[in-house]
């Protein structure tokens, strides 16, 4: 793609994703909204694949659908109230319609089937885009409105979406589809808990990009789509195999990493709200993430690939592209447990 170009659609996406953050009146969150969509939208076509394609239509039409939702839920809202201001959410329609609008843009189960097979026709640079900055906007709403949307409603979106994450991943071969699964999975821990604790639910949203960056970019430097095709990848990079296996330990929530400090203080926070059936369920849940994430780290580092490997092991990964994000992100979503009070202070 044209340099000029490129620079111009990720400004476009910056500038779509600010103009949501700062706005308070609908008509201006919903244009930043679709400057988003737009901006990606050739991003995601420019393989010129039939597979891609596919991939931006259903994008495209998920996303149309969701913002003429949003924009509705907004309209009705001023209809009824006479104001036009994010906060001033008296409808509890609208505050229904807005939710389950802003469910379907990011991919909460029952509107989530869109995201796997989205994520699976794209390269695993826009995927990671997709995955990450794509979710800041309609959060970004979602912390504004926390105090007028239903929790029980918020409370099912996100058990189910803990648990059709995990179980969905369990029978996938294909790496975008299984962080797919994933994402939606760590999407459900931070809607649960959004109404009561929101600064969780900024920590839980924060590594969650930090680990799915890790991943996304480590995935992209073995080259690997496939499970089959990180076999290989103990041989060819040792270093980078391990990496690999801390930070999808990390994503399954296990201690001493990253990863097991969103969901602890999750459950912590749960807990004191007497939520203790949905706590246990979430709890129990995350096993089904766990055992796709072992199978991947099992298939990385204690397996053989059946093709022969010609070539010396090599301890440094020969590469062209600067790994300094790889390093950064990688060793935030295995160190940052001990920091756990000074980052609760921070979000706090």
């Amino acid at each position: 793609m044209n340099p000029l170009v490129l620079s111009l659609l990720l400004l476009s996406l910056g500038l779509g994703t600010t103009i949501t953050f700062m706005g308070s009146h609908w008509l201006l969150i919903w244009m930043g909204l679709e400057i988003n969509t737009m901006a990606i939208i050739p991003l995601m076509i420019h393989q010129q694949h039939p597979r891609a394609v596919e991939a931006t239509t259903k994008y495209f039409l998920t996303q149309a659908t969701a913002s003429a939702l949003l924009l509705f839920a907004g309209t009705t809202n001023a209809w009824t109230t006479g104001q036009w201001n994010i906060t001033d959410m008296l409808s509890p329609t609208s505050a229904t319609l807005i939710t389950l609008a802003l469910a379907l843009k990011i991919g909460l189960v029952p509107m989530h089937f869109w995201l796997p097979e989205v994520l699976q026709g794209l390269n695993l640079t826009t995927g990671l885009i997709l995955s990450t900055w794509q979710k800041l906007a309609p959060f970004a709403i979602l912390f504004q409105l926390y105090p007028l949307l239903n929790p029980n409603i918020l409370m099912t979106l996100g058990v189910a979406s803990i648990i059709i994450g995990g179980w969905g991943g369990l029978n996938q071969t294909q790496l975008r589809k299984i962080l797919a699964y994933s994402s939606i999975a760590h999407l459900g821990w931070m809607i649960t808990i959004i109404h009561f604790a929101p600064n969780l639910a900024l920590l839980n949203l924060t590594l969650y990009i930090i680990m799915t960056t890790s991943m996304f970019l480590l995935f992209n430097t073995l080259n690997s789509t496939k499970i089959n095709s990180i076999s290989t990848s103990a041989t060819k990079s040792p270093l980078l195999s391990l990496m690999s296996l801390i930070t999808l330990l990390s994503l399954g929530g296990l201690p001493p990493l990253s990863g097991f400090m969103p969901k602890w203080l999750i459950l912590q926070e749960m807990t004191k709200q007497d939520l203790l059936v949905p706590a246990t369920i979430m709890a129990l849940a995350t096993l089904l993430s766990l055992f796709f994430y072992l199978r991947l780290c099992y298939m990385m580092t204690l397996t053989i690939s059946p093709t022969p490997i010609f070539f010396t092991s090599s301890w440094q990964t020969k590469t062209t592209q600067t790994n300094l994000l790889l390093t950064i992100t990688t060793s935030l979503s295995i160190l940052l447990l001990p920091l756990t009070p000074t980052l609760l202070m921070l979000y706090t």
